[in-house]
């Protein structure tokens, strides 16, 4: 009695602990940080938001601008030696070492050529490996075509022609004259290969919740810092380039659409556009600012967020969390000790709901005592349940239980008739077979057979609904309603009868008799739902259709030479197969328990409907009644 006492003093109200520490909480964190703080927030956060836009966004250009002109620098300070006639397409051999030379001090260069006045190339090329290989011909290099590339006059400055697709990828060019005495003699080239930039482009991608691209022509994009996986999911890889519209990108494909934030002036003033856009459900905000000077026409380069992660780094970029400062350090440690005593038992216990919730039972641990009173009373109670759960499974099957559960619990199981396919099994002289076991072994006979049953019939979406002795009821279309009930139960039918087979052959290997099986099968309507009285219900089928079923089983009895398994099944069965080949009319039979006779078809237990040119199968004969 003393101890129970001293238990309860020791415990602590989770109403108690949560009024006193989250109102200490409030008026400590909220009372400080929020009064201070609210109207700096107010005046800073579009401050911030053109801030952050503006560098990410001169950033990204920068670096174009950097690789581009270390292209460009190239070149030109090549020219001097074509000018000179120190080097040229008289003497190539010199010409490609230099070549060379240039191209291995200059990693953002891809292809370096000087074109004759005749079409003539001299020039080196770096593969994706690495490899440099010399060319020497009047065939286009990888980034240059005669027609994309600029027309030049002897006073024309480097000039940069339009992007080239190339088999080997993408490419940028920039070009300068050759001159000599004041006549053009032909035409310095440098090429970088998109693929150079799009590893640049994806160093500025700053995370997941952020994607960098650039268009070309006004429309086409060109790189793509998230081309393996989007956002918004997918992947656009392999549809680069390709306009914004047509890409697949659907935060790019609704610039059409965009809203201009006028908030955002100061960006504006620079240049640089920010935007909304809403694609697939979430919002973005974009950012795009043009850039010139490296192709034929401007380029844009742009990069888009997810608007929640930019709200997210204004508030903590916020300067009211100095003057809060005191308050977060109460906060955090209110929130730490709140966190250990009430966190850690309530995460536990949602990892154990969930296992609850999809019935792994044998999975779930029980809830440990605690000092807190209404946790302790929450994991007496709980684990209780669990017990309760576990014994009433035992006798419930799992699919059945989950599926209730799905459909809604009461409403889903209460009685109706319904359009069903029946299945009845039952062993063949399964009385003499264990005669001469004992009910140990009896048991783990049974076991093991229903095991195979149950499994077939769960495989196809189907409800066990009892086993009968050796004999196992279970129907198809309900509680979950469904049009194939019928091809389900004969797919059952014969997943049961390899499984038996496979079962056989390993019974006859370890020195065990084989086992033989009779199924029947009916189609019709019947009665489903809860059937019993007051605390003793039962979801079961009863009807016509269920005992038909039982004497298609019987029926079985007739098929000469004991197969391994016999499926009877009902004209009413078949005619809802209409891929059906495998099985024969045995003729009309009179069911004890029915007035008229009814027509049955044997099927090939190891037949297939999908076979459409599938041989014809021999039935064993049944005399009919």
């Amino acid at each position: 009695m003393t101890k129970k006492r001293s238990d309860r003093r020791i415990m602590l109200s989770l109403t108690t602990i949560v009024g006193l520490g989250f109102g200490a909480f409030v008026a400590v964190a909220l009372g400080l940080v929020l009064a201070l703080s609210i109207s700096a927030n107010f005046r800073n956060t579009f401050s911030l938001l053109n801030d952050k836009t503006i560098l990410s966004t001169q950033a990204l250009e920068t670096q174009l601008r950097t690789h581009f002109t270390s292209v460009e620098n190239a070149i030109i300070g090549l020219k001097p030696y074509f000018d000179e006639g120190t080097i040229g397409l008289d003497t190539p051999e010199r010409t490609l070492q230099d070549l060379s030379i240039a191209l291995k001090s200059n990693k953002n260069i891809t292809t370096l050529a000087v074109t004759g006045p005749d079409g003539r190339r001299l020039g080196i090329y770096r593969a994706p490996n690495g490899k440099l290989w010399r060319i020497n011909s009047d065939a286009p290099p990888p980034g240059m075509t005669m027609k994309r590339l600029p027309q030049l006059g002897a006073d024309s400055p480097a000039t940069w022609g339009a992007l080239v697709e190339h088999e080997v990828g993408l490419f940028a060019n920039v070009s300068v004259p050759l001159v000599l005495d004041g006549d053009v003699i032909g035409m310095l080239t440098a090429a970088t290969s998109m693929e150079a930039l799009g590893k640049l482009v994806s160093q500025q991608d700053e995370g997941l919740d952020n994607t960098v691209f650039v268009l070309a022509d006004g429309e086409q994009v060109i790189l793509h810092s998230d081309a393996d996986w989007l956002q918004t999911g997918g992947s656009i890889r392999d549809n680069l380039p390709a306009s914004w519209q047509s890409l697949g990108d659907p935060v790019l494909a609704e610039m059409a659409n965009e809203e201009t934030l006028e908030e955002f002036r100061k960006a504006a003033d620079l240049g640089i556009e920010v935007s909304f856009v809403k694609a697939n459900n979430a919002d973005y905000i974009l950012m795009k600012a043009q850039l010139d000077g490296f192709s034929d026409k401007p380029w844009t380069v742009g990069q888009y967020f997810l608007s929640a992660t930019v709200s997210r780094e204004v508030r903590r970029l916020a300067g009211s969390m100095f003057v809060g400062l005191g308050a977060l350090v109460v906060s955090v440690l209110i929130a730490f000790w709140m966190g250990r005593r009430v966190a850690r038992p309530l995460k536990y216990l949602a990892l154990q709901s969930k296992r609850v919730g999809t019935l792994s039972l044998n999975e779930v641990e029980p809830l440990p005592r605690s000092r807190v009173a209404e946790i302790d009373q929450v994991a007496l109670a709980f684990n209780s349940m669990v017990e309760g759960l576990k014994a009433m499974n035992t006798y419930v099957p799992r699919s059945l239980f989950i599926k209730l559960m799905r459909l809604g619990g009461s409403s889903a199981a209460d009685a109706r008739e319904a359009e069903l396919t029946v299945l009845f099994t039952d062993i063949v002289g399964f009385t003499a077979l264990s005669e001469h076991l004992s009910a140990e072994e009896t048991a783990g006979l049974l076991n093991d057979h229903f095991a195979i049953l149950v499994e077939a019939v769960e495989a196809e979406d189907g409800t066990v609904d009892k086993f009968l002795g050796d004999g196992m009821l279970a129907f198809f279309g309900a509680p979950d309603a469904r049009p194939d009930h019928a091809e389900a139960a004969i797919r059952t039918a014969r997943r049961i009868a390899v499984a038996l087979t496979e079962s056989n052959r390993k019974a006859v290997a370890e020195g065990r008799p084989p086992m033989s099986l009779r199924i029947g099968i009916h189609s019709g309507p019947a009665v489903v739902g809860n059937v019993g009285a007051l605390d003793r219900w039962n979801y079961t089928v009863v009807g016509d259709t269920v005992n038909a079923a039982e004497r298609l089983q019987t029926l079985g009895k007739e098929v000469p030479d004991n197969p391994e398994v016999t499926i009877l099944a009902s004209a009413a069965t078949v005619a809802r197969l209409p891929g059906e080949r495998h099985h024969r009319a045995v003729g009309a039979h009179h069911l004890r328990g029915r007035s008229g006779p009814i027509e049955v078809y044997w099927l090939d237990p190891f037949g297939s409907p999908e076979l459409e040119a599938a041989e014809p199968v021999q039935a064993p004969g049944t005399a009919a009644e």
